[in-house]
């Protein structure tokens, strides 16, 4: 597990042993950083105070042990320690704004910005208020509006301690743990586990992940070992050790290790500056090899800050702190260089989701960063922190406390799955029967040109790219072509367009549905204006075709009287065609009256159940049939259809 500083890394500080618990034992662990041991003597302490006369020692003490939980990553438990203090009239104001944290990472929002407005009442010019009150909303709002990425629990390479801060060299993962096979013998008196070593994760000729082993040679020892980085070659690694020394404060400090085939050498200190007052731990090699950036808490912004040094001045480089666009009066810590503009870092100190949260920031022309969270689900309530990704992917993994009470860091995958956007249809004839076999080619302004074949049902799909304009074309022998444009969108999620292909028959009169006259008369009714249009775009995109408009009447009415009133339908379709600009040498119509009565199609059949397929409607049919499928028949019947003459017109 990582407390905040990951001074985690720990450290040897002079123990004590006391038959009682007393409060200065307690507080002399705290202030080497022995937060597990100072947090059991400080319940010790909280225990034995049951007078009521021990009422404000209680509040004092529950003040220290909520901090020494805090320092260890137990939001939980230090969120019940400082309710208990400011209950028992805790005089330090900062129990409201550290309640109002440990509340802010357990994801307890609304309650946290009450804590936080609380405190401001008190402390209204509190930068580290107003930025957790900011934190808490934007937390709420960023835990209901996920992103695509997927995170996973990598059960096959956590242990029943901590495992953190993983770090993908090559085809080898490395991680930083503190399970119970470690080589230090000795237990942490900052975590209560044994001290932490470098392993790493093999894979299988499958490509599969092996289980975690030992890193080999003579990088571990009894000391805290982890939190590393490579050279860009991968024959340095840099990495986190602690710092030994005896009654002395805890701090850790960066070593770096050569490999010789699979060995890794004894650490050797790699010297910033001259002092050994400050602790520089969490290094990061960017990609070109020109700088190491790592996390120190040598005087800038706050709490621990981001630095930078340049390699290729080493001994006279001074180094650079990162800024305030990326620094806060928080802790700004696990620095990863995805490009050598490109960084990623935890921190506590912008506003966030709670505790530690992974942050990307992008190097402006100037010099500058951009800073942007990444959002749910790979951040969350809890600390979350030590990033590294596959070369070139969206994917890889990162450590995090979540769904841990004991404050322990566990290792997750994540990963953004690549948008699924399709659009599918079908093809076919005005009948709606399928047409098998159909071409239907896209082609976008992106450059693609793709190519399908209808499948025996019609169906068709393909994948597309967001943002980009297609034009489509179906086609088959014996119809004509169809043409249809549309633009995918640019949101962030999957999705799937339906677009539908009607060929027009080459052989026989196709229906034109949804064209309507004023009952006996030609007159074309408003609502027949999208059928109508629909013909206009037909014969706009096949320029060469001609075509005979021809109306149909049912049996009502005499011969003679039927084929003139179906004549003049017609005619009111062309005219309508030549009105919206299609050449009328292209138009013929025709007049059939109830001389050519509809034999029941699938479609028809389909939608009128009691016609069997094939049948003749007839006048002599007709008349055998019930007075509502009369009616129906004679609906079928009364009907306008386009027929298609020829294919060359004026192509040469």
């Amino acid at each position: 597990m990582r407390i905040q500083w990951i001074y985690l890394l720990a450290f040897i500080l002079v123990c004590t042993s006391c038959s009682t618990p007393k409060l200065a034992t307690a507080d002399e662990q705290m202030a080497r950083g022995e937060y597990y041991d100072a947090a059991q003597t400080y319940r010790k302490v909280y225990k034995s105070l049951k007078r009521k006369e021990d009422r404000p020692l209680r509040g004092e003490v529950s003040y220290k042990m909520a901090e020494a939980h805090r320092m260890l990553g137990q939001a939980a438990r230090a969120g019940v320690a400082y309710q208990n203090a400011i209950r028992f009239g805790v005089t330090d104001s900062m129990a409201i704004l550290r309640l109002a944290q440990m509340l802010h990472a357990q994801g307890k929002y609304k309650q946290a910005a009450q804590s936080y407005e609380e405190y401001l009442a008190l402390a209204p010019g509190d930068i580290s208020a107003q930025i957790g009150l900011r934190g808490a909303r934007l937390g709420e709002r960023l835990k209901e509006e996920p992103t695509r990425y997927v995170v996973k629990s990598m059960k096959s390479f956590n242990s029943r301690r901590a495992d953190f801060s993983p770090m993908l060299q090559g085809d080898i993962l490395y991680i930083t743990t503190t399970n119970e096979k470690v080589t230090g013998s000795n237990r942490s008196e900052i975590t209560g586990m044994k001290k932490s070593d470098i392993w790493m994760v093999k894979k299988d000729e499958q490509d599969q992940w092996l289980k975690p082993e030992p890193i080999e040679g003579e990088l571990n020892s009894d000391m805290d070992e982890g939190i590393i980085s490579f050279s860009p070659d991968g024959s340095t690694m840099y990495l986190t050790r602690a710092r030994r020394e005896p009654n002395a404060d805890t701090g850790v400090e960066i070593y770096t290790s050569q490999r010789s085939d699979a060995q890794w050498s004894a650490p050797v200190k790699f010297e910033i500056g001259n002092d050994t007052i400050y602790s520089y731990g969490h290094p990061a090699v960017s990609p070109s090899g020109e700088y190491l950036y790592f996390t120190s808490d040598r005087p800038g912004h706050g709490g621990k800050d981001l630095w930078r040094i340049n390699l290729n001045q080493r001994g006279s480089g001074i180094p650079e702190n990162l800024g305030e666009a990326i620094n806060t009066k928080g802790d700004e810590m696990f620095p990863y260089l995805r490009t050598d503009s490109i960084l990623y870092f935890a921190s506590n100190g912008h506003a966030g989701m709670g505790g530690l949260d992974i942050f990307k920031a992008t190097m402006t022309p100037s010099g500058g960063w951009n800073v942007e969270n990444l959002g749910a689900p790979i951040n969350s309530a809890a600390d979350d922190f030590g990033i590294t990704f596959y070369p070139g992917k969206e994917a890889g993994f990162f450590s995090s406390n979540r769904d841990d009470a004991r404050g322990y860091d566990h290792l997750f995958s994540f990963e953004l799955p690549d948008l699924k956007v399709l659009i599918a249809g079908s093809v076919t004839d005005l009948d709606e029967e399928p047409i098998p076999g159909a071409i239907i080619r896209i082609v976008g302004n992106d450059g693609s040109n793709q190519k399908a074949v209808a499948r025996d049902d019609g169906t068709f799909s393909f994948p597309l790219e967001r943002g980009v304009s297609y034009v489509m074309l179906a086609g088959a022998p014996g119809y004509l072509n169809a043409r249809q444009e549309f633009e995918s969108d640019t949101a962030e999620e999957d999705a799937e367009y339906g677009v539908d292909f009607i060929l027009a028959s080459l052989q026989k009169p196709n229906i034109v549905e949804n064209i309507f006259y004023d009952f006996d008369r030609a007159t074309l009714r408003p609502e027949s204006k999208e059928a109508l249009d629909g013909l206009v775009k037909m014969l706009e995109d096949a320029p060469n075709i001609t075509i005979e408009m021809s109306s149909h009447t049912d049996r009502v009415g005499t011969e003679e009287y039927n084929i003139g009133l179906s004549e003049r339908r017609a005619k009111s379709v062309v005219d309508y065609l030549i009105a919206a600009g299609i050449d009328p040498g292209r138009l013929s119509y025709q007049g059939y009256g109830e001389s050519r009565p509809m034999t029941v199609t699938k479609r028809i059949a389909r939608e009128y159940p009691q016609f069997e397929e094939g049948t003749l409607l007839n006048e002599e049919f007709v008349l055998t049939l019930s007075d509502e499928d009369r009616e129906a028949a004679d609906q079928i019947n009364r009907r306008t259809e386009f027929k298609i003459l020829s294919t060359d017109y004026n192509l040469f």
